[in-house]
């Protein structure tokens, strides 16, 4: 292994990023990184490409999308209503598929404005390719169980669409039918949805039933 990932430096994950030419780079990516950005009013994460190498800041816009770990991100603009740090920063791909669910940080805080920690990660069903996002997620998706990323300074907050371009918040009001289309493919999902066994606050319990059911199917 290139770096060690020690509880010392536990933020380094091994990972890639896409840039805005859509060319590749492999090494380790660190998704929290405190200091400021390249870029006033955009997202930022830190790059190495090995254990040698120079540490490097990636602004937001210098990227399509990248992984770290198990997490996928893509560029997005910030909505009028949700995260406050950044004009243009970073969400996870929560659930991917025709309608996607995008998982962002919900206040401010210092460093990057991604502040989501790392998980154990299942597989994503249907996962080659790069759907609406341009060019950079091929090779699968994943996210952790549980969904249980949270920011340093806020909570998480939930966003869907077809691509981060239309991206609508997820509320009370919408989450049954917004849901039940993303976890469509899982009827026994849908039901525990459609009868309020799972609401917007129990999002994370809910994503982490939704990828046990899809794992005992061996998706």
């Amino acid at each position: 292994m290139l770096l060690s990932i020690t509880a010392k430096s536990q933020s380094w994950q091994p990972g890639r990023f896409y840039d805005i030419k859509g060319t590749k780079n492999t090494g380790f990516i660190r998704i929290d990184p405190r200091g400021k950005g390249p870029i006033k009013g955009e997202g930022f994460i830190e790059y190495k490409e090995d254990e040698k190498a120079e540490t490097i800041k990636l602004s937001a816009s210098d990227l399509r999308s990248f992984v770290a770990g198990r997490d996928s991100f893509v560029v997005a603009v910030a909505p009028t209503q949700g995260w406050a740090k950044y004009d243009l920063d970073f969400v996870r791909v929560a659930v991917d598929g025709p309608l996607r669910l995008f998982e962002a940080k919900g206040s401010a805080g210092d460093g990057s404005g991604v502040g989501l920690s790392p998980g154990i990660g299942v597989g994503m069903a249907g996962g080659g390719g790069t759907g609406g996002f341009g060019g950079g997620l091929g090779g699968g998706i994943s996210i952790p169980i549980g969904g249980g990323s949270r920011g340093r300074s806020g909570k998480a907050v939930y966003y869907y669409g077809a691509n981060t371009a239309s991206m609508k918040p997820l509320t009370n009001e919408n989450f049954i039918d917004v849901m039940t289309e993303i976890m469509g493919d899982e009827p026994d999902v849908v039901e525990k949805i459609q009868t309020k066994k799972f609401s917007l606050r129990d999002i994370n319990k809910l994503l982490t039933y939704f990828y046990q059911v899809q794992a005992a199917h061996g998706q």
